[in-house]
């Protein structure tokens, strides 16, 4: 069978995060390139692409709280940015990805997805699972869902690839963003943790904080937390933080070169 990755672009890799609505067309033509270099040295790769929101949306999710719940004219209003904004962001993604030539298709969590409470109850899948089937790039993001619980919340990328993990059955999931991988000195940054297990956790917990930009949908803590839950449950999976500011950095990772934190059980 042919492998198949679930790969997600940071929103602080793609966007300048500290400025609103403020995209990095550069880099994320590059990291298309690098994701088709990798696809030409792996033909029979399959991939799920994702991407974060960054400065698109985490500022208007947090002037709104919108990821708590909606019920107010003045939340919907708030929902209603965020799906813009993240709309946005993935119309340009989607865009230079097919200009340097990646079969993508963009399937956008809040047209798909309902929720109670924050869980997903609902998803069909059937659209994207038949991308993959002839061969296209399915690209989900970081969107607002209705919530029948709450009214509406927001799912980030992680959250989306780990309900889509038991599912797919992914060999590998690839965070692709600025942090060149998990610190054990964060923010002095000078020790790298090469691969972090729920073993040796202990050593980095102290370490791990937020991001440094505006995020509800949680910083390094939370997506290492996030990850060490999936990899206890689907043993087989390897996951990857790596930063994606280093030319080549993910066209070698796509082809399996240690770079960054390796999480595994």
């Amino acid at each position: 069978m042919s492998p198949l990755y679930f790969l997600k672009l940071g929103g602080s890799l793609i966007t300048e995060k500290h400025r609103p609505s403020t995209p990095r067309p550069e880099v994320i033509r590059r990291l298309a390139e690098e994701i088709q270099r990798a696809r030409a040295e792996q033909p029979n790769l399959q991939l799920v692409l994702g991407h974060g929101s960054g400065s698109f949306g985490h500022m208007a999710a947090r002037k709104y709280n919108t990821h708590l719940g909606v019920s107010t004219p003045a939340q919907w209003q708030g929902f209603l940015e965020v799906w813009w904004q993240a709309r946005a962001l993935n119309t340009l993604v989607t865009e230079i990805c097919l200009q340097v030539g990646l079969p993508v298709m963009a399937f956008p969590p809040s047209s798909t997805i309902v929720c109670q409470n924050g869980q997903v109850i609902t998803w069909d899948l059937t659209p994207l699972l038949q991308a993959l089937e002839v061969g296209l790039i399915p690209i989900i993001y970081g969107d607002v869902v209705l919530d029948k619980g709450i009214g509406g919340t927001i799912l980030s990328t992680e959250r989306l690839f780990a309900e889509l993990v038991p599912l797919l059955k992914p060999a590998r999931l690839l965070l692709c963003g600025q942090e060149e991988g998990v610190w054990a000195d964060f923010p002095q940054r000078q020790r790298l943790i090469h691969h972090l297990t729920p073993a040796n956790l202990e050593t980095a917990w102290p370490a791990l904080g937020g991001s440094e930009a505006p995020d509800v949908t949680g910083g390094m803590l939370e997506k290492v937390r996030a990850m060490l839950d999936l990899v206890n449950r689907y043993p087989n999976l390897e996951v990857v933080i790596f930063s994606g500011e280093h030319p080549q950095n993910l066209s070698l990772v796509l082809q399996g070169y240690p770079i960054g934190t390796r999480i595994t059980q």
